[in-house]
């Protein structure tokens, strides 16, 4: 029997996860997780959106998306022998590789690849601006590249694209360094997750599980947890990570084996027998293996906490649509002096998503925040100052520049995640995530599936259905994320000092 190919979806999901990758081609398909509506939610709002790419896209098209399997590909040899100028959802294919590009465009002498996301087209960067190039999107169009220069209709490798959702057209030079800390260029990094891929296929890698933040929306993370617990895998510590384990293997192999670590056994000098991972942060990964491991262990801090006091408290989250690019709640629970029993959640409802409902929200979140100068404001992760200072941006008669940066500059508001938890605390816990330190605490929400993910598929009922009860459950939702913010500001002015 023929292995399978090497697809553009298979080096997406292998630049996030070796063992997914492994799982889908071999795994037992009973004992993958349903699918979860948000996921479902991706999957419409991305065929929908490119959809509605090539309805404006203002150029003609030869257009293949109701074909598929071998009949599509005749078809894009077809257009491509006749040189049409661009081909929507076509399928190419070279010995082992199999590709289904959104777009192939006429270029030079040849065609250059393209794909349609419904998401950001680089990563990182400031807040607003500027990033670099993103794994995954790399990866699959330098496989689509690799056929069409293995078809001898490729125009090279400096003009592949992405059409994200902003509507702009990010190229994706592959002869360009990944960073400027490697000489590795796209292309090199290509090849070498193509080799990876390849052995995957041919099961000559040996793939392991690792608990990470894109696991919650992966069908195999049940079957994945499962292992991992049972093997005390080192990715339970948190943000210890797939990556530094590896480095670790196989000195250290266990979450008990770090506990009782002799850290003198792996450190000369200022480093340790590990690479990139220096003797500080050993030390702090060895303090929270124990913690996971000793009965009764408590979170404690690592310094006296420096937080403010003051007879008002705003703990305030955002919710936000990726897909419509839109923030439509600002919520806020109030309370004052430290009782929690009047306490009462404020908030800010888009109740459409059009630029109109998501402007007035902001309006009147920001004039909320003026009318309650003085007071100590509590959020969870720069989340909420980046959404902020895109508000601005796009809202600029509401509120100017100086003013935000003056608000999330200021002492009175708190980033409990970046400044405080991060920095200065150690959890008996597998991850730092606001649900996971609040359920540590005693608190629970409301609703049985808790996420901003399925937040945002709420939404997306809300706006199609108008339903009422939709509604309430996601203003239920942000309230609970407003309270637990609460419950973590308590907790953390609880906590023992101690060293790691």
């Amino acid at each position: 029997m023929n292995s399978p190919s090497v697809t553009a979806a298979m080096l997406y999901d292998l630049v996030r996860c070796p063992r997914r990758v492994a799982l889908d081609l071999y795994g037992d398909p009973s004992r993958k997780d349903p699918v979860s509506p948000f996921v479902q939610l991706l999957w419409e709002r991305g065929t929908a959106f490119e959809q509605e790419v090539m309805a404006r896209a203002g150029v003609p098209f030869t257009d293949l998306s109701v074909l598929s399997g071998s009949e599509k590909e005749r078809a894009t040899l077809a257009a491509i022998q006749r040189g049409d100028t661009l081909i929507y959802a076509g399928r190419i294919q070279a010995g082992d590789l199999l590709g289904v590009p959104d777009l192939l465009r006429k270029s030079g002498n040849g065609y250059t690849a393209g794909d349609i996301k419904s998401g950001a087209g680089l990563d990182g960067g400031s807040d607003l601006e500027g990033g670099r190039p993103k794994h995954h999107y790399a990866v699959q169009l330098a496989l689509y590249t690799d056929i069409l220069e293995r078809l001898g209709h490729s125009d090279g490798h400096r003009r592949p694209f992405v059409w994200d959702v902003h509507g702009d057209e990010i190229a994706y030079d592959l002869n360009r360094p990944v960073s400027s800390r490697s000489p590795e260029t796209w292309w090199e990094y290509y090849r070498a997750m193509l080799d990876r891929a390849r052995a995957i296929v041919q099961k000559t890698e040996d793939t392991r599980p690792a608990c990470m933040s894109e696991c919650k929306l992966c069908r195999w993370v049940t079957l994945c947890r499962e292992e991992l617990r049972r093997a005390c895998d080192l990715t339970l510590i948190p943000e210890l990570g797939r990556s530094r384990r590896d480095v670790m293997l196989p000195r250290i192999r266990s979450i008990q084996q770090m506990a009782g670590a002799h850290l003198d056994n792996y450190i000369s000098g200022r480093k340790t027998v590990f690479r990139g991972i220096g003797p500080d942060t050993l030390a702090v990964f060895r303090t929270r293996a124990r913690l996971l491991t000793e009965t009764g262990a408590r979170a404690f801090a690592t310094e006296t906490l420096d937080l403010p006091d003051t007879d008002l408290e705003l703990f305030f989250d955002v919710e936000t649509d990726p897909f419509r690019d839109v923030c439509y709640l600002h919520g806020f629970v109030e309370r004052r002096f430290g009782d929690s029993r009047n306490e009462k959640y404020i908030y800010f409802l888009a109740e459409n998503p059009s630029d109109e409902a998501e402007r007035e929200a902001f309006f009147d979140a920001m004039q909320y925040l003026r009318s309650r100068a003085g007071a100590a404001v509590y959020y969870y992760s720069s989340y909420e100052r980046t959404t902020y200072r895109k508000l601005q941006q796009r809202y600029p008669d509401v509120a100017d520049t100086g003013e935000i940066e003056a608000l999330f500059a200021s002492p009175l508001f708190v980033d409990l995640y970046t400044d405080v938890v991060r920095k200065k605390t150690e959890w008996p816990v597998n991850d730092y995530s606001i649900k996971t330190l609040a359920r540590h605490l005693g608190f629970r929400w409301r609703d049985v599936s808790p996420s901003g993910a399925e937040s945002i598929q709420w939404y997306h009922q809300w706006v199609e259905t108008g339903d009422p009860d939709i509604r309430q459950r996601i203003l239920d939702y942000n309230e609970d994320d407003c309270a637990a913010t609460r419950v973590l500001l308590d907790g953390l002015r609880g906590l023992a000092v101690r060293g790691i």
